[in-house]
């Protein structure tokens, strides 16, 4: 990457992740970060709001967008959703930093083969945000407790009262109904979407949820960059009896229902008028083994509000890492680059609670259920 490369654009930069990104950058980096997208004018009515903080581009993805001069641009921050990497292979060739916080389990399987079938000049973060992110981050720490690790099993909790852009409430509603592959024992296997109920156990204020298997990508992923054999993720809601009512619409085929584009669009207004819930977001990874011969878990939890803004803290914290690094060379997925500790360190807010975890000597893996710890840990950081 050379000198002249200052500028930071991020792609999608107007939307409500995007946005804070993109002021959270402008407070530390003035001057040099653009809120880049299709709708240049919305760009511009960001940029406004911002004092100026904040630049505005008119930028286009896809098959038919044009190859754009990087000559000046450090770092490319992606928001949007892709089909191809090739805006990744273009920063890669030109040696512009390229940070991905979009969750479609296709185009990051791609992304992270591209490094190793061309030549790089810098380097690509993918996995950024909190699932996939933190999550990954904390199956990373949980499956470095035990000497092998065999499976992890993710849970996710999400609150109802946050506000959501349309893009994430859309992309949430068609993953309702979906069906798609996850590592199990190694080889591929295909399930559905919202099958596989577990009860899992957020501790603190949160407690016990209802969650479901859904098509977050790091169950794809992790088992590459970890050497895990099987991985499996859930999602739940803070609203007891969401997540059960969800499942049974699945089974009942309302999902399939929404491919019908006005379907899908009275769906969405729906679900962004109701704010029955919380702000309340929890994460929590329980992976099981062998540790010193014996069967083993180890499990960590994050707990906070407004997953959005966490989403965009971690792009920010790993954004300004990745500027603080112009000699980093290829594809990487945020676990294999950084630590839990020291993101959640940097990025919780005075709302969050502190990671907590916990390794325990034995666990029955057959029945999921763990034993009376031989021994435990926490590892906790306290509320400034």
């Amino acid at each position: 990457m050379t000198n002249n490369k200052t500028d930071i654009v991020v792609i999608g930069g107007y939307g409500s992740v995007g946005g804070e990104i993109c002021r959270l950058l402008a407070e530390r980096l003035p001057g040099r970060v653009y809120a880049a997208g299709r709708n240049l004018e919305a760009a511009e009515r960001f940029a406004a709001a911002t004092g100026g903080a904040v630049g505005a581009m008119r930028w286009t993805i896809g098959p038919d967008a044009p190859r754009r001069d990087l000559s000046r641009i450090a770092l490319i921050v992606m928001c949007l959703d892709q089909a191809e990497p090739d805006l990744l292979r273009q920063c890669l060739e030109e040696g512009t930093h390229y940070l991905d916080i979009t969750a479609q389990t296709d185009f990051l399987l791609w992304a992270a083969a591209t490094g190793s079938t061309q030549p790089v000049r810098s380097a690509a973060l993918l996995s950024v945000g909190l699932a996939p992110g933190l999550t990954n981050l904390l199956a990373a720490k949980a499956a470095r407790a035990l000497d092998e690790t065999e499976r992890i099993e993710i849970s996710l909790m999400l609150g109802l009262g946050e506000h959501h852009g349309r893009a994430a409430i859309e992309w949430t509603l068609r993953q309702m109904g979906a069906e798609f592959e996850l590592a199990d024992s190694g080889a591929p296997r295909t399930v559905r979407s919202m099958t596989g109920g577990r009860t899992a156990d957020f501790g603190g204020d949160t407690g016990r949820k209802r969650v479901y298997r859904f098509p977050f990508s790091d169950q794809r992923t992790l088992p590459g960059t970890l050497g895990v054999r099987s991985v499996s993720t859930r999602l739940g809601f803070d609203v007891n009896g969401v997540a059960r009512t969800a499942a049974g619409l699945r089974r009942a085929g309302f999902f399939r229902l929404l491919r019908r584009p006005s379907a899908q669009s009275a769906a969405v207004r729906l679900a962004g008028a109701l704010h029955a819930g919380s702000e309340r977001f929890a994460a929590r990874v329980e992976a099981y083994g062998r540790l010193g011969g014996q069967a083993a878990e180890a499990s960590c939890t994050i707990r906070g509000i407004r997953q959005s803004e966490i989403t965009a803290r971690v792009a920010a914290y790993a954004a300004e890492k990745m500027l603080a690094r112009p000699d980093l060379r290829g594809v990487l997925h945020i676990e294999q680059w950084l630590d839990a500790d020291e993101v959640w360190s940097a990025v919780r807010t005075e709302a969050s609670s502190a990671l907590e975890f916990e390794r325990c000597g034995r666990a029955d893996s057959a029945d999921q259920s763990v034993q009376p710890p031989a021994f435990s840990t926490q590892n906790q950081r306290e509320n400034h």
